[in-house]
């Protein structure tokens, strides 16, 4: 399996490590321990933002299908753009695209004909990936969220672990050039413990 960061991670994200083809996202913030269901307020920018953001940057119609709870950690298809996001949320967004329909994105974005895996559709996928989550973000306004740069990685059935206090969720969709699923694992971050004073 090829590993591929498309940028340099900044800011107090601790950003994914490689393990024998395992992604596992680390965050240096404090946060809860439990793993509640996901709201709903925090899942639906990123879905609307899958959809326009096909639409406008590549013109393609998405078409959703139901949303449900991950379990394993297990990709769909064979490349994921990963993103993380801190602030008084935290947690990962991964953009999972088939090889078909990264080859046709990359390839309507970068208006060349892109036959095969290589440097320009990472590129493209960690575009599309970054555009998604900054849509996303502004609709999250009152989180006060700051987003990585992306990571992109490629291989057949490769995993990504969510930190072990997210219960992430993913939705489906299908397109004409092929299928794609998005995965948001995010969760509210602790109220920080004071000393009661005198």
């Amino acid at each position: 399996m090829l590993g591929h960061n498309s940028r340099k991670q900044a800011g107090k994200r601790v950003l994914d490590r490689v393990e024998n083809g395992i992604i596992r996202s680390r965050f240096a913030y404090h946060h809860q321990r439990n793993s509640p269901a996901m709201r709903a307020d925090y899942i639906n920018p990123f879905v609307t933002a899958v959809a326009n953001t096909f639409q406008t940057m590549v013109g393609c119609e998405t078409r959703r299908q139901a949303l449900a709870r991950k379990t394993g950690s297990s990709s769909r298809h064979e490349i994921s753009g990963i993103i993380g996001l801190s602030g008084n949320v935290v947690g990962t967004v991964v953009l999972n695209l088939s090889r078909e329909l990264a080859l046709h994105a990359a390839a309507t974005m970068l208006m060349t004909n892109a036959t095969r895996i290589d440097e320009s559709v990472l590129d493209a996928v960690g575009e599309l990936t970054n555009m998604i989550a900054g849509a996303a973000k502004g609709r999250l306004d009152d989180y006060q969220l700051s987003i990585s740069l992306p990571t992109v990685i490629i291989g057949r059935d490769h995993q990504i672990r969510f930190p072990s206090n997210v219960q992430p969720h993913f939705v489906p969709f299908e397109t004409d050039w092929g299928p794609l699923t998005l995965e948001v694992g995010l969760t509210a971050v602790a109220e920080p413990a004071f000393a009661a004073l005198d």
